[in-house]
């Protein structure tokens, strides 16, 4: 839009952001958001993760104007949502994760409509090239009710860039979606992010997020439990995995072993999880040869973020800020 003029530091910016939501009868208040204070780059990839219920679509939906906060401080693109509403909704456009659209239109009509409700004017919208740019152009005058599931999530992303917003939220985009279209759409996120767009991305595919993000905040419980740079947020488990492949297959971990964390897998190799600050691999391997194991192959394995996810939450299900960091 043409009033969006500024390139502020940060995309998107909340401040100790509250919600409740009241109790009924004999229910009581539910508090969704507990205080969330994020702060993400202009320019970046920003992963917000955390299991169902963790408070993020409430957290999208606030700063989409589609719930109210309770309390605190919402900006978009430096606009506050409160007291710049039309502007800070202007600034973000938003990739639902149900798909909800009126079955009768078609895409070209869907994305006409929308681009109306923007008050973008006619001379610059640029619905046939964003439809071409989604794979859609061949499908542009048939009804939305005659395209695969795959076409219209590729639909309600072409909708939330109509009014060509800086900030783009994805809300699990890619849940459904076959392999094939799951990497298309990743190649026209990447293209979007090349062009100065803001992505920030909700999903349950934490390899997809491991992939494409550069920073990741991870809520749980309405709690901001980590934010930082993907890079750092690996580093937080201090231990990698020895797999060792041996000549002969193994049933069960030499007793020679068996005061260290290891398993035999499916495939009879030796897994040995050791902390890197504390046990060298040439140690470990020594104590595989004294154990008459004779080795075919061996690798060490890094954590993963799925790793990280699960130790930040579901392995702190009870003290959900007991690993909080300042985000």
């Amino acid at each position: 839009m043409s009033f969006i003029t500024t390139t502020p530091d940060f995309a998107l910016e909340t401040v100790d952001l509250r919600k409740t939501y009241p109790g009924r009868r004999k229910t009581a208040p539910m508090e969704a958001l507990k205080g969330v204070s994020l702060q993400i780059p202009r320019g970046s990839i920003f992963g917000l993760l955390g299991p169902n219920g963790a408070g993020k679509s409430t957290l999208i939906n606030i700063l989409a104007g589609l719930t109210k906060k309770t309390s605190g401080i919402g900006r978009i693109w430096d606009f506050d949502i409160d007291k710049d509403p039309r502007q800070a909704r202007a600034a973000i456009g938003v990739v639902p994760q149900e798909i909800n659209m009126d079955p009768f239109f078609s895409p070209l009509e869907s994305l006409e409509f929308q681009a109306g409700f923007y008050g973008v004017p006619k001379r610059e919208r640029r619905s046939m090239e964003i439809l071409y740019a989604m794979g859609l152009a061949d499908k542009a005058n048939a009804y939305v009710r005659e395209l695969s599931g795959g076409m219209k999530r590729r639909l309600l992303i072409a909708k939330a860039l109509v009014h060509n917003p800086p900030v783009l939220v994805l809300d699990e985009p890619t849940a459904g979606v076959d392999i094939e279209l799951r990497r298309q759409l990743w190649d026209y996120v990447r293209e979007l992010h090349a062009r100065g767009s803001t992505i920030i991305l909700t999903t349950h595919y934490l390899e997809e997020a491991q992939e494409l993000c550069d920073q990741i905040a991870i809520i749980n419980h309405g709690e901001v439990v980590a934010c930082e740079r993907k890079d750092d947020l690996l580093k937080r488990l201090d231990h990698k995995t020895l797999v060792i492949d041996p000549i002969e297959p193994l049933s069960v971990v030499p007793e020679n072993l068996s005061a260290y964390d290891a398993i035999i897998r499916d495939d009879g190799s030796l897994a040995i999880t050791y902390q890197f600050g504390q046990q060298s691999v040439a140690d470990l391997i020594e104590q595989v040869r004294t154990a008459n194991i004779r080795i075919a192959d061996l690798q060490t394995e890094e954590p993963d973020l799925e790793d990280v996810f699960l130790a930040l939450t579901y392995n702190n299900q009870d003290t959900p800020s007991s690993t909080a960091k300042s985000a």
